[in-house]
């Protein structure tokens, strides 16, 4: 059984391995019928860890950045993760074709860890922010691009 610390560990290094761009450790780190309560606005993908490994190399080849932890709180089986992600709009994200805009949004994450791998995620982005500045939606008091 996972201590409250380790379980933060592997949340910790789950991120850290995204910002490397090294998608294909998902297989060690997370659960094969993973279940994201909290999936991506873009439609299409599969569900468990197939559909992750597939959104993170979507996101890592349109938008590199990284994902700073501001905070992170442990109970039972859960991790809370307070994030700031960075990034570059630098390749085609569905529907929406390169800008070189930077990119910032922020996150709550919580996964729920069992057996050592992550099984499941509920999240909490601000998409309307991310999606401002890709110039699909206008911000409040600007005219659309």
């Amino acid at each position: 059984m996972s201590t409250i610390e380790e379980n933060k560990k592997l949340v910790r290094r789950f991120y850290a391995e995204i910002d490397k761009g090294n998608v294909d450790v998902l297989d060690e780190l997370v659960a094969e019928d993973y279940l994201d309560h909290s999936p991506p606005p873009f439609p299409g993908f599969p569900p468990g860890l197939t559909g992750l490994k597939q959104i993170f190399r979507l996101f890592w080849e349109a938008t590199p950045g990284t994902h700073e932890i501001e905070d992170q709180v442990a109970e039972g089986d859960k991790v809370a993760t307070r994030l700031l992600c960075r990034g570059v709009h630098e390749g085609d994200l569905p529907g929406i074709p390169a800008t070189g805009r930077p990119l910032t949004m922020t996150a709550t994450v919580i996964h729920r860890i069992e057996n050592g791998k992550l099984v499941e995620k509920w999240s909490d982005k601000d998409l309307l922010s991310f999606l401002q500045q890709l110039g699909v939606m206008p911000e409040i008091g600007r005219a659309p691009e």
